[in-house]
């Protein structure tokens, strides 16, 4: 302003911020959030600061863009067994219904992988056993980009070759555990999903079986089930590294489940009981410990099928008995029996998913 008065301003001083000295100001402020620094400010005093430039949604665009809305999430279907070992990836549009579509291919066809999991933007298979010998389990990890479509890419290598075994993650930090290297391992590894390279070591599960399948919130990783088949739960704090704690008992023992979740709730859906398959589906919340309650039943009894999230619906997808192209889904907040989703375009077993809008994203 121009509050050049003397001795005292008075009130025929020109308004702050007068466009003759300032053309540039802009008066039109926001009644609810106030007026906002669009550049940099500083002030120079004994103690001094400068205001950052920008919104806060401009300088933080990870964080900005971390949650992909229930509407477009978008799931990602890959790899199996259909009866021979296969590369494809095929995805879903998860708040819709209907058919799979071709999303591209892996880097080499494998199936029962160590583990899948995905931050807001990246999806990433990890391990598995490959063809044409089905004993011999891979290292390899590959990564896609989930929104868009087209063929995955190397990421790196687990530390041992395995498969049969359960992936979770959070924004930021993808884990594997409860694999077979073919025999079975309590080892836990990580990668940072926004990079590229090889996994590291996280610590342990506190039981030694394979086909344990996980599911996440924003900060816990929780493991499920097992070969066996096995009750027990295990959780870890997926941002720190160390051995994982007891979180309580399935109301089913079963092994070869398939796990997906939101925030909030964790889902196993199917396995193999003792000993058929069974089209059971259980839940827990994840942010406290306990046993799990029924939540309704899958379509019909299967295992070794895939499952995937967002923050609203969850979806399974293929398995056994025989080779299915069956998708189901649920809506995870709420309790009951899923419904029909479409199928994928190959009848196929023992494949992984992966969302940008699972629960660990939050």
């Amino acid at each position: 302003g121009d509050r050049t008065s003397s001795p005292t301003p008075t009130a025929t001083d020109s308004p702050i911020g007068i466009t003759t000295f300032q053309p540039g100001l802009d008066r039109d402020v926001d009644n609810t959030f106030g007026p906002s620094f669009q550049g940099g400010a500083g002030y120079n005093s004994q103690n001094w600061l400068t205001l950052p430039k920008g919104t806060t949604t401009e300088r933080f665009v990870e964080v900005a863009n971390s949650a992909v809305s229930a509407s477009s999430a978008r799931g990602v279907f890959g790899g199996g067994i259909a009866p021979s070992y296969i590369n494809t990836l095929v995805y879903i549009t998860i708040s819709t219904a209907g058919d799979a579509q071709d999303f591209g291919d892996l880097t080499v066809a494998r199936g029962e992988f160590a583990g899948s999991f995905a931050s807001s933007t990246r999806g990433v298979f990890a391990g598995g056993r490959i063809a044409p010998a089905p004993g011999t389990t891979n290292v390899t990890i590959d990564y896609v980009t989930i929104s868009t479509i087209g063929d995955a890419t190397d990421f790196g290598d687990l530390i041992t070759a395995a498969s049969a075994g359960g992936g979770c993650s959070s924004s930021t930090r993808g884990l594997t555990g409860g694999v077979s290297t073919p025999s079975a391992v309590n080892t836990i590894e990580y990668v940072t999903i926004a990079t590229t390279g090889n996994a590291k070591d996280y610590g342990d599960l506190t039981t030694t079986v394979n086909n344990r399948k996980a599911f996440a919130s924003p900060t816990r990783g929780v493991w499920s089930g097992g070969e066996g088949p096995i009750n027990t739960m295990d959780y870890v704090t997926i941002q720190s590294t160390g051995n994982s704690f007891d979180f309580g008992d399935l109301s089913t023992a079963v092994r070869r489940a398939s796990c997906l979740s939101n925030a909030t709730r964790g889902i196993t859906g199917g396995g193999v009981g003792s000993p058929a398959a069974v089209d059971t589906i259980q839940y827990v919340t994840i942010q406290s410990t306990g046993n799990s309650v029924d939540f309704g039943d899958l379509t019909s009894a299967r295992h070794d099928h895939a499952g995937l999230a967002s923050l609203v619906r969850g979806v399974f997808a293929g398995g056994h008995p025989g080779f299915s192209d069956v998708i189901d889904f649920i809506t995870i907040a709420t309790l009951g029996d899923a419904t029909d989703f479409g199928d994928v375009p190959h009848s196929s077993s023992n494949d992984a998913g992966c969302s940008n809008g699972h629960g660990g994203l939050g």
